[in-house]
């Protein structure tokens, strides 16, 4: 059990990003703790995540999920310990996982928060392969992309928090052969001599087509797309006949000023009968128990393993968000608080 403070830091968004966020558009500030109200928990947090779609939280638009307000706290993922409590059900010492990250302190509805257990993961992962992440690979992969036994999958942005994943439950569940693409040499030794992957490339030593081609001459059959722009194209043209497309996210275009160019080949899916169809992961809820018990059955017997890129103090969390949009993380990149 932790004592209640009387101040916690908490980071909020202070101006709109143009194009790529900056330092500037966000302030660490102090604010007070108060006690916990009928049917709220205070909470500790201890982990924080730092996800791609907060990228488009910032930008005051119409979207799936509100925009951050200006001048208050920015929300995420956050999974943390509860010092006080007036909710049935939570007591001082419990852990949760909440979607109140961005501060040391959280004051919780407790209809909004979930217990976890970290005797069976690692806190952490319940951000990351056992979290948000983790349900998104496993929907998008099995669900919306239909995958079978002896699909061959290509994902961009592999050695990401989701990417990452996407490849391990793929050969986990019979695929013939998985490729990814990643922004670096070393990452792309992680994906091949740690990920679980049969391919893999660096999408800066060439176009992405040919190293594509080389790497899937066959084709594929599973296209898990986290990239956008030139991945998306080159996905299109490799495709087999009835290939399926999972848009999960298109980091390459977060952070343009400009309308992005579609894919030119866009035709193909027509002849080929290819189905391209967008995900939410909050579509999957059904699926978390049967997602949490397969999955938690692989890390347990050994059979899945995960990377972390884990960032130190709440004062580093914005240079931890900017950094995982730069593609500086290798798997989920956590905030210990």
């Amino acid at each position: 059990m932790s004592a209640i403070p009387a101040t916690s830091r908490e980071w909020h968004l202070v101006a709109r990003p143009l194009g790529w966020p900056n330092p500037e558009d966000f302030a660490l500030r102090e604010v007070a703790v108060t006690e916990p109200g009928e049917g709220q928990i205070l909470v500790r947090n201890v982990h924080m995540s730092v996800d791609p779609y907060m990228r488009g939280r910032m930008d005051e638009r119409e979207s799936y999920i509100p925009p951050f307000r200006l001048d208050a706290p920015m929300e995420g993922g956050a999974v943390g310990e509860v010092v006080a409590s007036r909710a049935e059900g939570f007591a001082p010492g419990d852990h949760v996982l909440h979607g109140l990250g961005w501060r040391e302190y959280a004051l919780v509805d407790a209809a909004h928060a979930t217990k976890v257990d970290p005797d069976l993961a690692p806190l952490s992962a319940y951000l990351g392969v056992l979290g948000m992440p983790g349900l998104t690979a496993y929907a998008g992969l099995l669900e919306v992309a239909s995958f079978k036994e002896g699909d061959t999958v290509f994902v961009s942005g592999a050695a990401g928090a989701v990417g990452s994943l996407v490849g391990r439950i793929a050969k986990l569940k019979g695929a013939k052969r998985v490729i990814g693409s990643a922004g670096s040499a070393e990452k792309v030794r992680y994906l091949l001599e740690e990920g679980g992957f049969d391919a893999a490339f660096n999408y800066k030593d060439g176009p992405v087509l040919e190293q594509l081609r080389k790497a899937a001459p066959e084709g594929i059959d599973v296209y898990f797309e986290n990239v956008g722009g030139e991945h998306l194209e080159a996905a299109i043209s490799t495709l087999n006949v009835h290939g399926r497309i999972t848009v999960c996210g298109l980091i390459a275009q977060y952070n343009a000023t400009e309308p992005t160019p579609g894919p030119s080949n866009l035709p193909l899916l027509i002849g080929k009968r290819i189905r391209m169809q967008g995900m939410m992961v909050g579509d999957h809820g059904a699926l978390q128990p049967q997602f949490l018990q397969e999955v938690g059955g692989w890390i347990r017997s050994g059979e899945l393993t995960y990377r972390e890129t884990v960032v130190h103090g709440v004062d580093h969390a914005v240079d931890a968000f900017l950094g995982m949009l730069r593609g500086e993380n290798t798997g989920k990149m956590i905030v210990t608080l």
